[in-house]
């Protein structure tokens, strides 16, 4: 499952017999998200510019799913009870859950429900597979998926930001505006006292950024992994799939 998307470097994890839900009776939901994904592209400088490129790769994603018909959709479940001759009925719990992607198979039969976690902070995880979990305990959603910044990706930023330094010929703050990078003074203090002490402008801005919008914190690969491992989301069928380093451009034009 997913072929394309590991051969292109994408991690990926199902769990919970997703593989041979989605193989069985949702493979057009594979191949869809499959064509969003093989499509990404991430210029360096948005990710420079966006502090975390949210905006731009987040839409872009968006925008290719809904083009595929992956809409928004807040999910109701209503619990009723009824006695007596007249059949009186009474609603004694309501679950809402509002998921970013939703999209049914098979005469609506089969419901695939997904989230993108660019960039957030890592409790969104949490709150994206605890909805699953409680939508596909109630008949709801058939399947759940996150996308989010894979492993390489994570591992790799800090080199990323490097070379978009030394091509860029990036020496002190000022450098950056044309990219679109606007600090605050507390960010501005931490990078100016890190060149200070390391003699280095590049790698100062280059660990501070880092730090600052991709930190161990934030959604990432392996504090998604962890949760699954451990069981968070279970018995939900799951698929999550991780967006590789190679997936950033350098292309200045």
């Amino acid at each position: 499952m997913f072929e394309q998307l590991k051969l292109r470097g994408f991690d990926v994890l199902a769990l919970h017999h997703s593989e041979a839900i989605i193989s069985q009776d949702m493979p057009q939901a594979e191949a869809e998200i499959e064509e969003a994904l093989l499509s990404l592209d991430i210029p360096i400088v948005e990710i420079v510019a966006g502090g975390g490129g949210e905006a731009g790769l987040t839409q872009r994603l968006r925008r290719g799913l809904a083009e595929r018909h992956w809409t928004k959709r807040n999910i109701r479940v209503r619990k009723l009870v009824s006695w007596g001759d007249d059949f009186e009925e009474r609603e004694v719990a309501a679950l809402s859950h509002e998921i970013d992607h939703v999209k049914s198979f098979g005469d609506n039969s089969w419901v695939f429900a997904l989230e993108i976690e660019w960039n957030n902070k890592d409790p969104f995880f949490d709150r994206d597979l605890e909805s699953f979990k409680r939508l596909h305990a109630e008949g709801a959603v058939s399947v759940g998926a996150i996308i989010t910044r894979g492993e390489s990706l994570q591992r790799e930023i800090r080199a990323l930001l490097r070379r978009f330094a030394d091509d860029n010929k990036i020496n002190n703050i000022d450098d950056l505006d044309k990219f679109g990078y606007s600090p605050t003074r507390r960010q501005r203090k931490i990078v100016a006292e890190r060149a200070e002490r390391t003699g280095d402008f590049r790698q100062a801005w280059v660990d501070a950024f880092a730090s600052d919008k991709f930190g161990e914190a934030t959604t990432h690969w392996r504090k998604l992994q962890d949760r699954v491992l451990r069981g968070v989301g279970n018995p939900c069928p799951l698929v999550l799939i991780g967006i590789p380093a190679n997936s950033i451009s350098f292309d200045y034009q």
